[in-house]
């Protein structure tokens, strides 16, 4: 999975058919934060990822707090500029793209779920479902948005505001909102962090769900149980993935962390140099 390809159009030599480019390439990846003031003092948060994820996967990133799991979320998803390497999603070089055609291709392709659920606080729970397609021009349906809405149990909230919701409600319309959209790939930041059991559960459930329907998930998340979920976790250390694991073990999944803070990649399986 965390590897360097080819071409993304390049041919089979089995069937002779083009085969489908990952959903999510990323090469070279390297964020450095400048700070202001100090010498010495610039920050590298992200050090030469190479990354590649197929198309209907569903991936956890997991580490130590400040390891730039965050941060590479955000330079993959194009809400921050990296500052050497390139970002490919679904073939096209998103790096590259200047503000507004960056923006155009994540209103028509990505979804996003964050842990503040970014809900407009003056529209109902219909009309921010409903939102994404009026800012593409491509409005959803009425019947769109009230199945989206019904999927995950709040047809009879659909007229309520944001705050007459709780926490596991308002996170549960951003889901219907990525439902509505159906979004090629959905970046997920800390999605249950501020969620009970139960609703943190869900919304699980729900990411999912998505990756059974094709939609490509990448989620950021500090809890092991939540990353277990996934089909594969990559655990990140000091601005690198240094280790592969499958889903399903959360004890696994927090040994891995454990391991790659003492600087032990080897005992979480899969070394990155035997990935790339």
């Amino acid at each position: 999975m965390i590897r360097r390809q080819g071409p993304p159009a390049a041919v089979s030599a089995d069937n002779h058919r083009p085969q489908v480019p990952p959903a999510i390439e990323v090469a070279g990846l390297t964020r450095v934060f400048r700070v202001q003031g100090r010498r010495n003092a610039d920050v590298t948060a992200l050090n030469g990822v190479d990354l590649a994820l197929p198309v209907g996967s569903f991936t956890a990133l997991v580490g130590a707090s400040g390891c730039g799991k965050s941060t590479l979320l955000q330079c993959i998803a194009g809400l921050d500029a990296p500052t050497a390497g390139t970002v490919q999603l679904l073939g096209t070089r998103t790096s590259s793209l200047r503000p507004r055609p960056a923006a155009r291709f994540r209103a028509r392709h990505v979804g996003f779920v964050f842990q503040d659920d970014n809900l407009v606080t003056s529209l109902s729970a219909r009309d921010n479902v409903a939102l994404p397609g009026r800012l593409r021009r491509r409005p959803l349906s009425r019947s769109a948005v009230d199945d989206a809405l019904e999927r995950v149990g709040l047809s009879e909230q659909v007229r309520h505001l944001p705050h007459q919701m709780s926490g596991g409600e308002r996170q549960r319309v951003a889901i219907a909102r990525v439902l509505a959209s159906r979004p090629d790939i959905v970046f997920a930041d800390e999605p249950t962090a501020a969620l009970d059991v139960a609703s943190g559960a869900a919304v699980l459930d729900w990411l999912a769900r998505l990756r059974r329907t094709g939609t490509t998930v990448l989620m950021v998340t500090h809890d092991a149980a939540a990353a277990a979920r996934a089909q594969s976790v990559l655990v990140m250390d000091s601005g690198r993935i240094v280790g592969e694991l499958p889903g399903g073990d959360p004890d696994a999944v927090s040994r891995a962390v454990l391991a790659a803070r003492a600087g032990s990649p080897s005992r979480m399986g899969r070394r990155e140099g035997a990935l790339r």
